[in-house]
């Protein structure tokens, strides 16, 4: 049991169900079906309108998204054009430069093969022509020197003949001498007690003078005594250097480095600069009251390394020591069957073996002269082929590196076409996909599809189509 408040008298009224349902119809007049009615139909009118208004602005837009693809579709198709023809305007062209470099590039190895095998003749030929040249140069200067060495022996034979034949005469002059003493020994022995008195007070002052020499050398040390021999020595030369030695060096040596030096250098030199002979001095000596007593053999070792590390071809030993031995007292002893090129002298004969050694050194100059020529050709020889094979390997490593450029510029035209293939490929893809969206907008905009899924919207423009076929 429900109740309602009668607008009037606001009364409550009870009511039930059936009296409920009664009301509602009498409710429910003509004039209120016919507002409905208008209403309904208003509504409907409104949602035909929006519709016609979205369907012109969804055609309208669809024109000119069709009219926008056909013009994107053109604009495509005219870069496909021209990107065809650019490539195949490309592809001709570096096809065409490529055949002319190959052409350049078979010409000019054609023409650096040519000039290469004629230099390695003409070098070839040269080289064995010069050969064949130096060969009998070398033979003839071995022959000349030869020749003159035979002349050098035969020479220092003769000067043994002469110093002999010199000997013998000055021995027969002491046989005189000795025969005019033994008679004229009476005549001094007559004048000889005249003579007494002035002769023993000259030996006095010669016994006080010889005192004092030998209180000197007592007083002197070794190192002394051998210096006052490299002082003698050093003034003999210096007093014969201009007229005997004018180009020559003789000068101390100071050099120390590799752990000894010799005393003196003497190295001498022709007009043109040219060294000829060079010879390492030593001076030794020692004070006659010395305890231990050396010998020239102990000195020889270490001269002949000196010799060698000043690179000097002769190594002289001027020796006072063993003043008792007559090997080395007779004159200049050659000792080189103990080491090579080595003499020992007595300080008399220390610029006479000088003289001697230049004289021989001097004789063989010229034969120097020519054997260092023919080294410098040699050397130039080496050296034109030393440039053969340089001018063959930079010719090779730029003939390479053409090669390899050559070949780069084929891949690179390679990649080109491939990659210019590729854009084409996509074009056309780019092309049947805006077919296929065409053909979508054209075949596949249908009411149907756009309200697939969508039953109430289908329906509403169902009842709009069905009401204006109905006003129609």
């Amino acid at each position: 049991m429900s109740e309602i408040i009668c607008p009037h008298c606001k009364k409550a009224i009870p009511i039930d169900e059936n009296d409920y349902a009664k009301l509602i119809a009498q409710v429910r007049t003509a004039e209120f079906d016919k507002e409905i009615h208008e209403k309904l139909q208003a509504e409907s009118d409104k949602q035909r309108a929006n519709y016609d208004l979205d369907k012109r602005d969804i055609q309208m837009k669809h024109q000119a998204d069709i009219a926008e693809k056909d013009k994107l579709i053109e604009s495509l198709r005219s870069q496909i054009a021209k990107a065809e023809t650019e490539m195949q305007l490309a592809v001709s062209k570096a096809v065409t430069a490529k055949e002319t470099e190959i052409s350049e590039l078979k010409t000019q190895i054609k023409t650096a093969e040519t000039e290469k095998e004629i230099a390695v003749s003409n070098a070839v030929k040269s080289r064995e022509e010069e050969l064949s040249k130096r060969d009998r140069e070398i033979v003839e200067l071995k022959s000349q020197i030869s020749s003159k060495e035979t002349e050098k022996q035969l020479a220092i034979s003769q000067l043994e003949q002469k110093k002999d034949g010199e000997i013998a005469s000055k021995n027969a002059q002491i046989i005189t001498l000795n025969s005019t003493i033994e008679m004229k020994e009476n005549e001094r022995k007559v004048s000889e007690q005249l003579l007494r008195n002035s002769y023993e007070e000259q030996l006095k002052m010669k016994e006080e003078q010889i005192e004092r020499y030998k209180d000197f050398k007592q007083r002197l040390s070794t190192k002394m005594v051998g210096e006052t021999l490299e002082q003698h020595c050093s003034i003999k030369f210096n007093q014969c250097r201009m007229s005997s030695f004018p180009n020559a060096y003789f000068e101390k040596d100071n050099d120390a480095s590799s752990g000894s030096k010799g005393d003196f250098i003497y190295r001498d030199y022709s007009d043109d600069g040219t060294e000829f002979i060079s010879i390492m001095f030593e001076m030794k000596n020692e004070n006659d009251n010395t305890a231990s007593k050396h010998k020239n053999e102990d000195f020889f070792k270490e001269l002949d390394k000196d010799r060698k590390e000043k690179k000097c071809e002769y190594a002289v030993l001027v020796s006072m020591l063993e003043s008792d031995n007559e090997l080395y007292n007779d004159g200049i002893v050659d000792v080189s069957y103990r080491y090579p090129k080595m003499y020992v002298i007595r300080p008399q004969f220390f610029i006479p073996i000088i003289s001697m050694l230049k004289n021989a050194a001097m004789k063989s100059l010229e034969y120097k002269r020519q054997l260092l020529i023919v080294q410098n050709q040699q050397a130039d020889l080496t050296t034109f082929e030393s440039n053969i094979e340089l001018f063959k390997d930079s010719f090779m490593k730029t003939y390479s590196n053409a090669v390899k450029k050559h070949q780069e510029a084929i891949e690179g035209i390679d990649k080109a076409i491939a990659q210019l293939t590729k854009i084409k490929e996509a074009l056309q893809t780019s092309d049947k996909h805006l077919n296929a969206a065409n053909n979508k907008l054209t075949n596949d905009l249908t009411v149907k599809r756009l309200t697939k899924g969508a039953d109430t919207v289908y329906e509403k423009l169902i009842e709009i189509g069905q009401h204006r076929t109905t006003r129609g």
